[in-house]
């Protein structure tokens, strides 16, 4: 019980500080603020005051990529859920040494089984490259937006109340 009022805490904690900050679609995909940066100097500037601005809406962005990512790499799927599933089981249902045909099998002995059948499936499933295409794209998605949608007239005033 201590686990779930412990994951609900984790869970509002997180939706009081990052969902709080998610800005509406119609402001994150509006069109008409869609424009070329004249120059690198200008880009910087959009990108470093979208990223803030929009630091909701990209975790979102990234959240979603991720979960594209684990679905289309069915092996690392399977590799994932095979380990915490394994994991699982030996921790409700295998407390104690059990017998099983004559032999004793302890707990240790099936974590044991379990990684040596599950990181080498793990390793077959590529998870570092997975993990790199979610950076990839991640970082491609979040600097192109950031770079071409311009500030909007707020930005201007940023400045101001950081000085006052």
């Amino acid at each position: 019980m201590e686990h779930i009022t412990r994951v609900n805490d984790i869970v509002k904690h997180f939706r009081e500080t990052r969902l709080n900050n998610l800005r509406p679609a119609s402001e994150f995909f509006n069109h008409r603020q869609l424009s070329r940066p004249a120059d690198l100097n200008q880009a910087t500037e959009r990108i470093s005051y979208n990223t803030r601005y929009f630091a909701g809406n990209y975790g979102i962005l990234i959240a979603m990529l991720a979960v594209y990512a684990l679905i289309t790499n069915v092996w690392l799927l399977f590799a994932i859920g095979f380990l915490f599933g394994g994991f699982t089981a030996i921790n409700r249902f295998v407390t104690e040494p059990i017998e099983i045909a004559g032999s004793v099998v302890t707990p240790k002995g099936l974590y044991m089984s379990l990684f040596v059948i599950g990181i080498p499936l793990l390793w077959f499933a590529a998870p570092l490259s997975t993990l790199f295409w979610i950076v990839g794209a991640s970082l491609f998605c979040i600097l192109f937006h950031a770079s071409l949608l311009e500030p909007g007239l707020e930005s201007e005033y940023s400045n101001i109340q950081d000085t006052v």
